[in-house]
């Protein structure tokens, strides 16, 4: 079952559950600043009885393209428990979340490792080929390193994958 529900109205309990489940399946690389990138906007919890096995959030942040501020619904924190992979979880936890980003954003915007790549491209992302920045308190500084890694939900605004695409500024990983 998925259960949609903004940060405000999701409970210590909920909050809490998903916060060990991004620990959990990310291995000791999902940290505060991870968990503060997820708050703020609408999650997607997956449940299986009482045990979350799936969690995703779209939060609003703004992106720069073709001299436009675009409102995005970047979305954070997806995983699924190891033992619960490959039963429709992520797609469903996507799938709420996707209609979220349709109904309320110009586009959908997310970072992916590899592993999480294959569910992105069937789902209709697509890959940001264009340069990457994020506009930092000292100003635009490019983000090479997130080349490939950057995928976009098209929604009613027309984009250039092979343009610039500028992120807005936050702690730790910007995008």
């Amino acid at each position: 079952m998925i259960e949609l529900a903004h940060t405000s109205a999701a409970g210590p309990d909920a909050l809490g559950a998903a916060y060990r489940l991004l620990e959990e399946v990310f291995e000791g690389e999902f940290g505060a600043a991870d968990w503060e990138h997820s708050l703020g906007g609408m999650h997607a919890f997956a449940w299986e009885g009482d045990t979350l096995v799936g969690h995703g959030s779209v939060v609003q942040r703004r992106l720069l393209h073709n001299g436009r501020a675009l409102r995005c619904g970047y979305v954070e924190g997806v995983a699924v428990r190891a033992a619960h992979r490959r039963r429709g979880h992520g797609s469903d936890v996507m799938a709420a979340l996707e209609s979220v980003i349709h109904t309320a954003y110009d586009l959908g915007a997310l970072g992916t490792t590899e592993d999480g790549e294959p569910l992105y491209r069937a789902r209709g992302w697509r890959r940001w080929t264009g340069p990457l920045a994020a506009l930092t308190p000292d100003g635009i500084r490019e983000t090479p390193e997130e080349a490939g890694a950057v995928y976009v939900l098209p929604g009613v605004m027309p984009l250039d994958l092979s343009a610039a695409l500028t992120c807005d500024w936050r702690d730790g990983d910007v995008w």
